[in-house]
């Protein structure tokens, strides 16, 4: 598990987060979001493509705030929407992995572990459509 490092390769062209191929998974808390990824490396996901982010990294990474600046977020259709459910989470506290998982087996593999933690909300991003995981 690595440190999260926004690529611009993680961005539409309008500068919103969109990372294709990856997973967002929240979790309340830091040791269930580390637990995940531990359990994720231990089933095969090779460890580079496990990424741990903060709640202060996804407001200003991805949410593109300061701390807790109430600076409304563009409205950019269904990946602007996804943004701000990570903010309100983050604010709250909740944390993230961030998961190469480009299959719909890779996904089914994620999720096979991911789902006996409590997580808060996840999100798969596809070429063309952004997927929720439950």
């Amino acid at each position: 598990m690595k440190t999260f490092a926004l690529d611009p390769k993680m961005l539409t062209l309008q500068g919103v987060f969109y990372p294709t191929g990856y997973a967002l998974v929240l979790f309340p808390e830091m040791s269930d979001a580390e637990q995940a990824g531990r359990e994720l490396e231990a089933s095969g996901f090779d460890g580079q493509d496990i990424m741990l982010i903060p709640p202060k990294v996804i407001l200003k990474e991805i949410g593109k705030i300061d701390g807790e600046s109430d600076v409304v977020l563009p409205s950019v259709g269904t990946e602007g929407a996804t943004v701000r459910k990570y903010v309100d989470l983050a604010r709250e506290g909740h944390c993230a992995l961030m998961v190469r998982a480009p299959s719909d087996e890779d996904t089914k593999r994620l999720m096979a572990v991911v789902g006996r933690l409590p997580f808060s909300y996840g999100q798969k991003y596809h070429m063309l459509a952004i997927e929720d995981l439950e």
